[in-house]
């Protein structure tokens, strides 16, 4: 009873693990989602068009932006971590065939550290002892390089959801009033509930980043807002001219 009890709380504790593992791109996913969803619907409204294809324009968007920077983000992590393992191999086989050279670079990366006489030359001993501690303090030290652990296929699909969840909020009410037909403002209330959007992925924001919730929620909503107001005058101004012409 007991073993099940701890298997599905390591569970729940490795569930919670991965969501905050990759709580940073949900975020930006879900900042871009808000964002262009929301100057795509403000940019219809300018040019006075129709809900129905306010709604058609907005999911389209929607699911082809969402697929796109899902496959981006995917496709930089994969290649970030295949530029690292490509440096990785060029190092071990440098231990492997230039090993006083590379002894030396140890030696002076320590030395630049404040490491001197008997203490430094056992620092470089312990570390030189173990290829893959040697590799990696090459790539660390000398490179500058960090192994990337999150999974990209994970990165993508955090990317994906987020953007289509939060990216959906600015279609939410039209969407509602296309099949209920309501009396209220639908662009008002869109532009309430994407501000409340915008201020909670503010907030989480600035849990990754460490920074002031309030202005990182007052950037988020100021971003958003400005993106959303140059689309509407946009598409009021195309339509003027559309007309006009």
């Amino acid at each position: 009873m007991n073993s099940k009890k701890e298997q599905k709380l390591h569970q729940e504790i490795t569930f919670a693990g991965n969501i905050q593992e990759y709580l940073r791109e949900f975020v930006y996913g879900g900042i871009d989602g808000a964002v262009t969803t929301f100057a795509v619907v403000a940019g219809a409204v300018g040019a006075n068009l129709d809900p129905a294809i306010i709604i058609i324009l907005g999911f389209a968007n929607l699911l082809a932006d969402g697929f796109s920077m899902s496959v981006g983000a995917y496709l930089s992590s994969k290649s970030d971590q295949e530029n690292y393992n490509k440096h990785k191999a060029v190092e071990y086989w440098e231990v492997d065939n230039l090993p006083q050279k590379e002894r030396q670079e140890i030696e002076d990366i320590y030395k630049d550290k404040g490491f001197e006489g008997e203490l430094l030359q056992q620092v470089v001993d312990v570390i030189t002892a173990d290829k893959d501690r040697w590799v990696d303090e090459m790539m660390k030290d000398e490179l500058n390089m960090m192994e990337e652990t999150k999974s990209p296929f994970k990165i993508g699909l955090a990317t994906l959801i987020s953007f289509i969840v939060v990216g959906f909020i600015p279609l939410m009410i039209y969407v509602y009033d296309y099949f209920r037909d309501t009396n209220f403002d639908v662009f008002l209330w869109t532009s309430v509930f994407t501000g409340l959007a915008f201020a909670v992925v503010g907030w989480m924001k600035s849990y990754v980043n460490q920074t002031n919730v309030f202005k990182s929620v007052g950037e988020t909503l100021g971003l958003g807002f400005l993106a959303a107001l140059v689309a509407y005058y946009v598409g009021d101004f195309l339509e003027g001219l559309i007309n006009f012409s």
